[in-house]
């Protein structure tokens, strides 16, 4: 059963009017100094309540929350939110070595230790999104679905959705915003020794969602850029990450409809571009001409054509 705070907190998010405490007492069976302490509590944590002379009224807050994140795929049992932790990627492998329940999706407010790819460091301030889900797979390498442009593909469509802007996608991993990146994503297979079978996959998001270019790093703000960096926010991020996932489990139900492939493709800046690589301890520069159907990017260089895997390269320059 839920408590004093928590059925304040839904009975002023449901209501279109101002409240008074006398009402909320009334409604609740509690006494006025019970709703009192209890505004008093959810503004601790972090809830905005304006405080009128007629009552209460409750003000969309920036606050991560379990129950506006859940949905069919993502019961509220199954996501986590924490205040601090050194990466969710870290939770969810310790989640995964002691056999949690998946799909499971975690979230922190900020981490002391986010990384992305080859273990570079993601700048991680409080109130952005740092979260992963965590999926029980037991299939071969070879039978994966290609969740890292799943994930890409599920991310992009949220941000035109919902807020009206359009991205776009650098392969093979990263969402860009004005030609600046805004999100990063890692994905990463734990194996089982004796089955050579992949047991879990972690699906891991970093995305700026508020912050003022000013307020990166200065060798970050020509490079990286927030989906409101000069605006307020337009959704909360708890609808943001709901599209997100949404979307991420549609496409996960249609496979093995591959039609995501053509809307990835679309959304590449990568394409029809002069890139510079490394493959094999060689420098490489040539012109990106196609994305295979098993998210290969394909260049044509003055050495022949290159076919480009996930891991295996970096792109260096986009021209």
């Amino acid at each position: 059963m839920k408590g004093t705070k928590e059925r304040v907190l839904q009975l002023l998010k449901h209501s279109n009017t101002i409240l008074s405490g006398e009402t909320i007492a009334q409604q609740l069976h509690v006494s006025r100094t019970a709703i009192w302490k209890a505004i008093r509590e959810l503004e601790r944590i972090g809830y905005k309540i304006e405080h009128l002379a007629n009552g209460y009224r409750f003000i969309q807050s920036n606050l991560l929350e379990a129950e506006e994140i859940s949905f069919e795929h993502l019961p509220v049992n199954q996501i986590f939110i924490t205040k601090e932790t050194q990466s969710t990627m870290k939770l969810a492998k310790i989640a995964a070595m002691d056999q949690h329940a998946t799909p499971a999706l975690f979230l922190a407010e900020t981490q002391s230790g986010g990384h992305g790819r080859f273990a570079r460091p993601f700048f991680s301030p409080p109130g952005q999104i740092y979260m992963t889900l965590l999926l029980k797979a037991n299939q071969s390498f070879a039978e994966l679905p290609q969740y890292t442009i799943l994930a890409a593909v599920a991310v992009a469509l949220a941000i035109d959705e919902v807020t009206g802007k359009n991205c776009s996608i650098k392969w093979v991993n990263d969402i860009f915003l004005d030609q600046k990146k805004v999100c990063g994503i890692l994905s990463e297979a734990t194996s089982d020794f004796e089955s050579g079978q992949i047991s879990y996959v972690t699906i891991g998001i970093g995305l700026n969602f508020c912050l003022k270019q000013t307020d990166f790093p200065i060798e970050l703000q020509e490079k990286v850029t927030a989906l409101f960096s000069d605006t307020e926010p337009t959704i909360t991020r708890n609808e943001l990450i709901q599209k997100i996932w949404q979307n991420f489990f549609e496409l996960i139900d249609g496979l093995p409809d591959q039609s995501y492939l053509e809307y990835y493709r679309r959304k590449s800046f990568v394409l029809g571009k002069v890139v510079r690589f490394t493959q094999q301890g060689q420098d490489y520069t040539g012109k990106a001409v196609a994305i295979s159907a098993q998210g290969e990017l394909i260049v044509e260089t003055a050495d022949g054509q290159k076919i480009l895997s996930s891991g295996e390269i970096s792109l260096s320059q986009i021209g």
